[in-house]
């Protein structure tokens, strides 16, 4: 291993070495088994003769810390010692973030999934076909098959290609290849689309209740975020202010409520942003999953005026892991786009993305959506019956005939039932996720959104037969 010393003069260099490696070896850095260099070879990169690094080793092993192999080398064998507190990072001025990022909560500390676990927007991987997907990538890996240097911003060509066509055959979105982006998942298309359309408090308009991240991060660009209300026919226009200058919507199958966009306030939405110069970011969630009704057509299809950007992800259909999506734009923006693209992280990464390619043109993908959504539908058909059965006193489902998941809203009980039923069902290995949490403005809702991607169709029934006992429980304290 590579170790980076560093000497200072010319005294006491045998010290210096055994110093730095002591420190390192008790700090953790140099781990238990691990090889140090040769002497010989060490002592070339100091510029310092051999056998001054031989006596830092050999004050090492007299130590028990280093342990000499015969032929083999020098070997770490101490242990790190336990560590109150960070050490060797300066620490005498505390440098200060935008207030924004302050503000923010801490990360929530990553839990093992609850034995029952309704998580939202986790699809199963299980069924995901690893080892077609293993050789794809691997002939991508080749060498020839790599390209020399950096690519182009906007993408593989042939995954533009592929995306640009399954989107045409899937949702009736007319795009050509030049029009498609690839993005690290859908949630680098948002920053990409702000970055390039919105100024310093400029409004944007988000759906309430709506996606977290994505009101997040337009406040992050600077950006005077207004949540709009949801009612049985999607984001209300009528509600829209008249200064947004972008509108955020999940048009297909609404974040996290689930209805669609009725064919009026798509037509009502349109118009809206031509009267008012205004740019529409439509976030096809879930689209691939749709279980029933008829299929309502895209924003970006309905579109006549160049005013809508169509995004996509491969999270749900494939793995979250694979960080693979995509924004569609009209030509009036490519080129910006492109550009913010190429100065974020210049391109994502090429081998998956040429598998990616491989995947969608020989069928694999749409025969993987087909297999899913049967799997999906079962789910879905499951949860409705046992929020009925178990839950039906306190929960009303709300329609929905797509995605991973459903909400359902309290008869009664408000958002006090809402926190003692989650508190409750956690403590009976049952991992839910409450609709308020979505929720942007002062009136919050008080439900229970019910994620069924990541729970086996078995387990379904005992984990919503629990959840109706914490209910029972919850609302009769």
């Amino acid at each position: 291993m590579d170790f980076h010393v560093t000497l200072q003069g010319r005294r006491d260099l045998s010290g210096q070495i055994y110093r730095e490696l002591r420190a390192a070896i008790l700090d953790g850095r140099l781990r238990r088994g691990e090889r140090l260099p040769p002497t010989r070879e060490l002592a070339l990169r100091l510029d310092v003769s051999r056998n001054t690094v031989s006596v830092a080793y050999e004050w090492l092993t007299a130590e028990g810390l280093l342990e000499g192999r015969t032929r083999a080398g020098s070997f770490v064998q101490g242990e790190a010692s336990p560590r109150r507190g960070r050490t060797g990072v300066a620490s005498g001025v505390r440098l200060r973030a935008r207030a924004f990022w302050s503000a923010l909560p801490d990360e929530p500390t990553p839990r093992a999934p609850a034995a029952y676990d309704f998580r939202v927007g986790t699809p199963d991987a299980s069924h995901f076909p690893f080892e077609t997907w293993r050789r794809l990538v691997a002939r991508q890996l080749r060498a020839a098959a790599l390209p020399a240097g950096y690519a182009e911003a906007a993408g593989h060509a042939g995954l533009r290609e592929a995306v640009a066509r399954h989107v045409g055959v899937a949702r009736g979105v007319r795009a050509e290849a030049d029009d498609v982006l690839i993005t690290h998942g859908a949630q680098q298309a948002l920053d990409l689309a702000g970055r390039v359309l919105i100024e310093p408090g400029d409004c944007v308009a988000v759906e309430d209740p709506g996606y977290p991240p994505a009101r997040l991060l337009f406040q992050s660009l600077g950006a005077r975020v207004v949540p709009v209300p949801v009612d049985a026919e999607g984001l209300d226009v009528g509600a829209l202010p008249d200064a947004a200058r972008l509108v955020y919507v999940t048009p297909s199958h609404q974040f996290p409520l689930g209805m669609p966009m009725s064919p009026a306030r798509r037509s009502a939405l349109l118009d809206w942003a031509k009267q008012r110069d205004a740019v529409i970011l439509e976030d096809d969630y879930d689209s691939e999953f749709r279980f029933g009704g008829r299929p309502l057509e895209t924003l970006h299809g309905l579109d006549r005026s160049g005013r809508v950007l169509y995004v996509g992800s491969f999270s749900k259909v494939m793995l979250p892991e694979l960080r693979l999506g995509f924004l569609i734009a009209p030509p009036s923006l490519q080129r910006e786009l492109r550009w913010a693209k190429r100065v974020m992280d210049w391109h994502s990464q090429l081998p998956a993305q040429a598998a990616l390619a491989r995947f969608i043109d020989g069928g694999m993908l749409a025969r993987h959506v087909r297999k899913m959504r049967r799997e999906y539908e079962e789910r879905h058909e499951r949860v409705l019956e046992g929020l009925t059965r178990h839950c039906g006193d306190w929960l009303q489902p709300l329609p929905s005939m797509a995605g991973l998941h459903l909400s359902a809203t309290f008869h009664r009980g408000g958002l006090k039932l809402e926190r003692e039923a989650v508190a409750r069902a956690q403590a009976a290995d049952v991992g839910l996720v409450t609709l308020s949490r979505y929720c942007a403005g002062p009136r919050a809702k008080a439900g229970l959104v019910i994620g069924y991607g990541a729970m086996p169709t078995s387990r379904i029934a005992e984990g919503l037969r629990r959840l109706g006992s914490c209910l029972a429980t919850a609302s009769g304290s």
